[in-house]
């Protein structure tokens, strides 16, 4: 738990301090697909397609989603698994999702953000 919680402090500041990842630095395609809903954030943080998937969708997603574990792989490196580091980067992605984009919740179901603040996995600080 300890781990954990250092592994959210790291990413906490991860975020704060503005460090752009390779993932954020999204093509339109990716733009597009995200405001139609095609794709959305999940727990375990990376990015997941809603329904059925066109190859060029799925090589989209495919492609974030090996970026990302990059990134969390190093960023793991120091203090944490890169599982725990994806996990805290899928909580804080979720939270930044805009009204109308999708997220998987903890129980699996794709939903769509509101103006409330998304449903989170209990951990997630």
């Amino acid at each position: 738990m300890r781990q954990l919680l250092s592994t959210f402090a790291m990413a906490a500041a991860i975020a704060a301090g503005g460090i752009a990842p390779a993932y954020a630095q999204r093509d339109p395609a990716y733009q597009a697909a995200r405001q139609q809903g095609q794709v959305g954030e999940q727990p375990d943080g990376y990015l997941g397609i809603v329904g059925a998937a066109s190859p060029e969708l799925q090589a989209i997603v495919n492609n974030i989603n090996i970026q990302r574990k990059r990134q969390y792989t190093q960023q793991a490196a120091a203090s944490s698994t890169v599982e725990q580091m994806a996990f805290v980067t899928g909580c804080n992605l979720i939270l930044r999702t805009a009204p109308g984009e999708k997220y998987r919740a903890p129980d699996g179901r794709w939903l769509t953000r509101g103006a409330d603040a998304p449903v989170r996995d209990p951990r997630c600080l």
